[in-house]
C-alpha cells in the first residue's frame, strides 16, 4: 500500500477515494460561495450607485429647467365648448439688446467737447457773424478743423452754379451713385430720371446724397474734374482750411474750419437760386412714376418763426450734427456756423440760444474787424452770462 492510502485512511477511515473526492469537492464549493455572493453583492451594489447618480443628475436638470422656464409660463382661463378650462400658455424667452457704443466724432476725440462758453452751447465749434459788417459777434473753437458732412453740399451748388450747364438737363439716378461710404439708403431709386434744377433742389433742401452724386458725377470730366472744381472754389474764396473729396459729404475727408465756412455760406449767400434751393420748406418729385414728397432738413426752416435767408444741415459719426445759417435777427444780418453738437436738435437749440441773446443785445454797428486769432472769447456787447440766466430760467 501507498503513503496515499496511509495518509487518507488515517483522516477519512475505510471511506471509499470517491466518496472522499466528493466531500471536497462540495467542502470548496461551500467556501466558494460567499466569494462568489460578496463579488456578486460588490458589482450589484456599484451598478445601483451609478443608478442612483444618473437619477440624481436627471432630477437636478428637470429642476434645472422647470425653473428656468416658470417665469415663461403662465396660466390662462379660456373657455371652449362653453366649460372653463385652464391652459398653460409658453411665453417667449426674453431678448437682450446688444449695447454698442457710438462712434466717438472726430471733435470729441480733440476734446473740442470739453471746452466751456458762455452761452453753454451743445456744439464744440461755434461762431457767429456779422454779415454786414464782418463783426466776430461769438466764438468757440472757430479755427479747429473738422469734418462737415453734407454742409459739403453748399461748395457742390456753388460748383454747379458756376458751370452754366442746363439746369433743365435730365439726368438718371445710377448704380455709381449708390453710398460705398456710409451705406445709407435713399429714396431716387436707380433708374429715376429729374432735371439738374430738381437734383439741385433736393441735394438743398433734403441733403439727398444721390442727387448730389449725380450732380458731381454729371460734370464735364466726371467727378474727379467735379472734386478739383470744388477744391479750385475754395481757394478762391480764401477757405485755406478746407478740403474737399466727393460732392455728397459722406466721406470725414471732407474738412474745413468755421471761419472758412462763413466764407463759404457768404458766397453761396449771393446767389439767389441757392438761397432759394436750401431754404424751401417742401417739394414733391416724381420718382418712377410715383410721387416722392420731400421736406427740409432743417426743423427752423419748416417752423416760421425765423428769418433765414440760406441754410444746410449735415451729419456723419466723424463730424456730429452740424448747421450753418444766414439769418436776420434783432435787424441784423447774421452767419451762424455750429459743428460736432451733441444730440439731434442740440444745433437747432444752439441756433435758438444765440438768437435769444442777440436779441437781448444792443444793435448798435461796430467797427469792422477781421478774423480774431484768439480762440474761444465771446465778443459781444452786453453780458452773455446774463442772458444765459435768463434762458437757464425759460427753460431754453
Amino acid at each position: 500500500m501507498f503513503r496515499s492510502d496511509s495518509f487518507f485512511s488515517r483522516f477519512f477511515g475505510s471511506m471509499p477515494l470517491s466518496a472522499v473526492a466528493t466531500t471536497v469537492l462540495v467542502s470548496a464549493s461551500m467556501l466558494a460561495v460567499p466569494v462568489a455572493n460578496a463579488a456578486s453583492t460588490s458589482t450589484t451594489t456599484q451598478k445601483t450607485a451609478k443608478k442612483q447618480t444618473k437619477s440624481v443628475k436627471a432630477e437636478k436638470k428637470t429642476a434645472k429647467a422647470e425653473s428656468s422656464n416658470a417665469g415663461s409660463t403662465r396660466k390662462v382661463v379660456v373657455l371652449k365648448h362653453g366649460r372653463r378650462q385652464v391652459v398653460v400658455m409658453q411665453r417667449a424667452a426674453p431678448v437682450r439688446a446688444v449695447f454698442t457704443p457710438a462712434k466717438p466724432s472726430l471733435g470729441e476725440a480733440m476734446g473740442l467737447r470739453d471746452t466751456a462758453d458762455a452761452l453753454a452751447l451743445r456744439s464744440s465749434v461755434a461762431l457767429v457773424m456779422d454779415q454786414s459788417t464782418n463783426e466776430v459777434l461769438f466764438q468757440k473753437n472757430p479755427t479747429a478743423v473738422l469734418p462737415i458732412a453734407s454742409i459739403t453740399k453748399l461748395m457742390t451748388a456753388l460748383v454747379v452754379m458756376d458751370s452754366q450747364l442746363p439746369m433743365d438737363e435730365v439726368l438718371t439716378i445710377s448704380e455709381d451713385d449708390r453710398d460705398t461710404e456710409k451705406h445709407s439708403s435713399s429714396r431716387l431709386r436707380f433708374g429715376t430720371q429729374l432735371t439738374r434744377q430738381e437734383l439741385l433742389l433736393l441735394a438743398l433742401m433734403s441733403s439727398e446724397n444721390r442727387a448730389a452724386s449725380a450732380l458731381g458725377r454729371s460734370y464735364p470730366g466726371g467727378l474727379p474734374a467735379f472734386v478739383q472744381a470744388m477744391n479750385r472754389k475754395a481757394r478762391e474764396l480764401g477757405m485755406n482750411d478746407s478740403h474737399f473729396v466727393d460732392s455728397s459729404g459722406l466721406s470725414s475727408s471732407n474738412v474745413s474750419s468755421a471761419m472758412d465756412l462763413v466764407r463759404m455760406v457768404n458766397a453761396a449767400y449771393r446767389n439767389p437760386t441757392i438761397r432759394e434751393f436750401s431754404t424751401q420748406t417742401e417739394h414733391e418729385v416724381n420718382v418712377l412714376g410715383r410721387t416722392q414728397h420731400y421736406v427740409s432738413t432743417n426743423r427752423l426752416v419748416r417752423g416760421g418763426n425765423w428769418d433765414i435767408g440760406l441754410q444746410k444741415t449735415g451729419f456723419i459719426s466723424e463730424a456730429g450734427q452740424c448747421l450753418v445759417m444766414q439769418a436776420k435777427v434783432n435787424g441784423r444780418n447774421v452767419v451762424m456756423v455750429f459743428l460736432d453738437s451733441v444730440g439731434k436738435l442740440s444745433r437747432f437749440a444752439d441756433a435758438t440760444r444765440v438768437k435769444d441773446w442777440l436779441e437781448h443785445s444792443p444793435s448798435t454797428p461796430q467797427p469792422p474787424h477781421s478774423f480774431p486769432s484768439s480762440p474761444n472769447l465771446t465778443q459781444a456787447p452786453g453780458g452773455a452770462h446774463a442772458i444765459l440766466a435768463s434762458q437757464q430760467a425759460r427753460g431754453i
